[in-house]
């Protein structure tokens, strides 16, 4: 199995940067693709974005497109979220996921492949 543990959450005031890691553990070679989740007070858990391993074609919700960017480290089988231009509605939990089932571009957007899960990390944007 895999084993997940998000880090670099905190507290940020709008309009500034912050830089998420995932650090994954375990049978790491059979990952296919990781992503970012988030959830906030009273929403559902949404979509943020998710890098595919073996070529890393990134996806990208539209509330988050242009501003954050999702990169991953092979060697340190780590993946990243850099958040720039933050907004107060960014606040949420941030989880990281992988899943080693090959999905497709639909579904590499929803959390149902996922099959591995961080504890998620709290991102608090105040305006």
């Amino acid at each position: 199995q895999v084993q997940l543990v998000e880090s670099g959450g905190g507290l940020v005031q709008a309009g500034g940067s912050l830089r998420l890691s995932c650090a994954a553990s375990g049978r790491t070679f059979s990952t296919y693709a990781m992503g970012w989740f988030r959830q906030a007070p009273g929403k559902e858990r949404e979509f943020v974005a998710a890098i595919t391993w073996n070529n890393g074609k990134t996806y990208y919700a539209d509330s988050v497109k242009g501003r954050f960017t999702i990169s991953r480290d092979n060697a340190k089988n780590t993946m990243y979220l850099q958040m720039n231009s933050l907004k107060p509605e960014d606040t949420a939990v941030y989880y990281c996921a992988a899943t080693r089932s090959t999905v497709t571009v639909q579904q590499v957007m929803d959390s149902r492949p996922y099959d591995y899960w961080g504890q998620g990390t709290q991102v608090t944007v105040s305006s």
